[in-house]
């Protein structure tokens, strides 16, 4: 039995966002706390960095990271749930006329 085209494609997709997601992952610098502190004091950073954290690298990184991961969902979703669904609504409907 061979796999239809739908399945070979979405697969496909699914891999190469798999391995940017990992690839992302293993770009971005692991968090560590300085100090109990921060934990206490909610960690608040007066700094330059700290103010412009969303324009950091880090922060491109993780978006990067969660829009991929939002991407596997819905192909995944999509292979799994949609594609099917419409696949037998077009057989069924063939089939009465």
């Amino acid at each position: 039995m061979s796999m239809p085209i739908y399945e070979i494609i979405c697969g496909a997709i699914v891999l190469l966002v798999s391995l940017l997601i990992i690839i992302l992952c293993l770009m971005q610098d692991s968090k560590s706390q300085d100090s109990m502190t921060a934990a206490l004091g909610g960690g608040f950073n007066e700094s330059f960095y700290g103010q412009n954290e969303g324009n950091t690298r880090e922060a491109a990184l993780a978006k990067l990271t969660k829009i991929m991961g939002i991407i596997a969902f819905v192909v995944i979703i999509c292979m799994n749930i949609v594609i099917p669904i419409i696949l037998s609504l077009i057989q069924s409907g063939g089939a009465e006329g």
